[in-house]
Parts: structure tokens; sequence; C-alpha cells
């Protein structure tokens, strides 16, 4: 369960700190670092519902909030990442 609190902290964390940075492509890597910490939180998710230590209705309300908060994540770097 550490590494759950871990990797759900890092998503807030990274996207703090990649908008604090002056440059675009900063900020995107900033976020996309906060998408795989997301992708991970997710999966622990799945873990610890499948292991017991959650039940399968409190694992499907907040899977259901981190697939939501994907779609968010990805097109905010989406708009922020410097056109190639």
């Amino acid at each position: 369960m550490s590494q759950l609190r871990r990797a759900a902290l890092s998503v807030p964390t990274n996207i703090t700190e990649g908008s604090k940075r002056t440059g675009r492509h900063d900020y995107a890597r900033f976020l996309n670092i906060a998408e795989a910490s997301l992708a991970e939180t997710e999966y622990l998710l799945m873990v610890s519902r499948d292991l017991g230590y959650i039940s399968v209705p409190q694992s499907s309300i907040v899977l259901k909030d981190v697939a939501e908060l994907a779609r968010m994540l990805h097109g905010l770097r989406e708009k922020v990442e410097p056109s190639h």
C-alpha cells in the first residue's frame, strides 16, 4: 500500500513541478511522468483489488476516476507539448 501511496502522490507532484518549468517541453515531460505515475497507480489499484485489499465496488469507483484523470492529463499534455 505504501507503493500505491507513493505512485498516487507522484501524479500531482510532477504536475506541480512541471508547471513551474520555463519551457513547454519541460512541462510536457513532467506531465508525461505524471501520466506514467497515474498508470502505475491504476495497476496497483487493480492488484489491490485482485488480492482482496479493496472491494470490487470500491475499486470500480476509484478506477473510473483514474480513467477520467488520465484523459484530462493526456489532453493537457497534448496542449502543452510543443509542435514537432
